[in-house]
This record gives structure tokens, C-alpha cells and sequence, in this order.
């Protein structure tokens, strides 16, 4: 079998690094991620990471007690950027080509984000990292992960979460929640389906950049993704 995907957009949350702890970095974590990526980058996928940072800061809770909005995402980039390093390590371990880019200024680790070093590291081919999310506060993960998807020309945005897909209603609490194979952006936006940041959904629909939705479980569940073998939704435009 051949990749479905040439180019692709994987969008991991912070949680997802994790484990079972809920915070922190999971080290089995990032080398079962590490290893996929490594056996994707070998059979010529392209790849772009960009990893959430929830599981060291949650700006919302934050902004609940009081912090300002634009502090907590602040601090929220920054531990995107933690996350981007651990990334790194994994898989400069594994002797892959990689380059983080970040769209905040944090040059002793990280280099700064523009669309042509960006274009050019991907062309050497390297596994490209985003880490600091747009670099503007009121902008989650997601959409950071929509934009550098559109800037670099990916055929689509992978998102692994905790479920399997889309569903009418949260499976974890609903046992009969139904799972859509495919679902439009519209759809997505007038049912406020909240698998994805509804600017991200706007930006991607606007650039007809597929999505999926997946879970992130098991030892090949990137890899399979990636083959069209793993249970996902679609998204898309009609």
C-alpha cells in the first residue's frame, strides 16, 4: 500500500503527551509518536507537527482566576514550545532530519517562524516542527496548526484526539452517540461540533484542506491514519 497523503499536517494535543498522568511528558509517549514518524518520514511522507501545551498550562482555567487573557496565552505558547523540543529530541534520536520553527521569539532554541526558511527546510527534507502557535494571543492551537497546514501546502490536517472520530455527541458520556465516516465544515459549524477551534474549521474550509479527526492509541495509529487504515471522520467541503 501507498500513503494516502504525500504532505500532512499532524496536530497532537498536549494531553496526547502525556499518558496517563495528564501532565507532564510521557517518555513511552513521545517515542511511540517519535517511532511513527520516523517510519512515515522513511516511506516519504512529508510532515508537519504542531503539538498543543495543555498539558503543561491551561490558559482558560488560568483567565477563569483572574490572569489576563493575554499573559495565559503567552504562557500557553511557551509550553508549546516545550513540547516541540521533546518532539525533537525523540526524533533527532532516531537520526530524522528535523527543523522547529516558532512563531515566538525564543532563538536559543528554536528558530523563527517565516514562510520561506520554512518552505526551504521542508524542500531539504526535514520533519518540520511548529511550536509557539501564531504567535499572537486569542488563538488556539488549532488554528496555529490550520494556518502553517494552508502556509505549507498540506493535502490535509490530522488531528489525533482521545475518540475515534466525530460524534453527534460526546461518546465518553453518550454510549449512543453516533460517529460520522464524513461530515461537511458547515455541518461541523452549525451542529458547534467542538472537534476542532471554529476559526480553524472558517481557515480550512476557506482553503478546502480536509481534516481528520482520530485517536491517538495503540502503536501504529499515525502510521495507519496516514495509509487511510485507521477509523476516522472526514471533514470536508460538500
Amino acid at each position: 500500500m501507498k500513503p494516502k497523503f504525500k504532505r500532512v499536517m499532524l496536530k497532537i494535543s498536549g494531553e496526547g503527551l502525556a499518558g496517563a498522568d495528564g501532565s507532564g511528558i510521557d517518555a513511552e509517549v513521545i517515542t511511540k509518536i517519535a517511532l511513527q514518524i520516523n517510519e512515515l518520514h522513511q516511506d516519504g511522507v512529508q510532515i508537519c507537527i504542531v503539538a498543543g501545551g495543555g498539558n503543561f498550562f491551561r490558559g482558560a482555567k488560568s483567565v477563569c482566576t483572574g490572569m489576563d487573557r493575554s499573559v495565559a496565552d503567552q504562557i500557553g505558547m511557551l509550553a508549546t514550545v516545550m513540547n516541540a523540543m521533546a518532539l525533537k529530541s525523540a526524533l533527532e534520536g532516531l537520526l530524522i532530519p528535523i527543523k522547529v520553527f516558532s512563531g515566538i521569539r525564543v532563538p536559543q532554541v528554536c528558530d523563527d517562524y517565516t514562510f520561506k526558511e520554512a518552505s526551504r527546510a521542508m524542500l531539504d527534507g526535514n520533519v518540520l516542527i511548529f511550536a509557539g502557535g501564531t504567535g499572537s494571543p486569542y488563538f488556539t492551537t488549532d488554528t496555529g496548526a490550520a494556518l502553517r497546514a494552508i502556509e505549507m501546502h498540506c493535502d490535509i490536517l490530522m488531528k489525533a484526539t482521545q475518540v475515534d472520530g466525530v460524534y453527534d455527541a460526546d461518546p465518553r458520556i453518550n454510549p449512543n452517540a453516533e460517529r460520522y465516516d464524513t461530515i461537511t465544515f458547515s455541518e461541523v459549524l452549525a451542529k458547534h461540533l467542538n472537534v476542532l477551534d471554529m476559526t480553524a474549521v472558517s481557515m480550512a474550509e476557506a482553503a478546502d484542506l480536509p481534516v481528520m479527526i482520530f485517536a491517538l492509541n495503540g502503536e501504529k495509529s499515525i502510521v495507519d491514519a496516514v495509509y487511510g487504515k485507521e477509523k476516522c471522520t472526514i471533514i470536508k467541503k460538500q
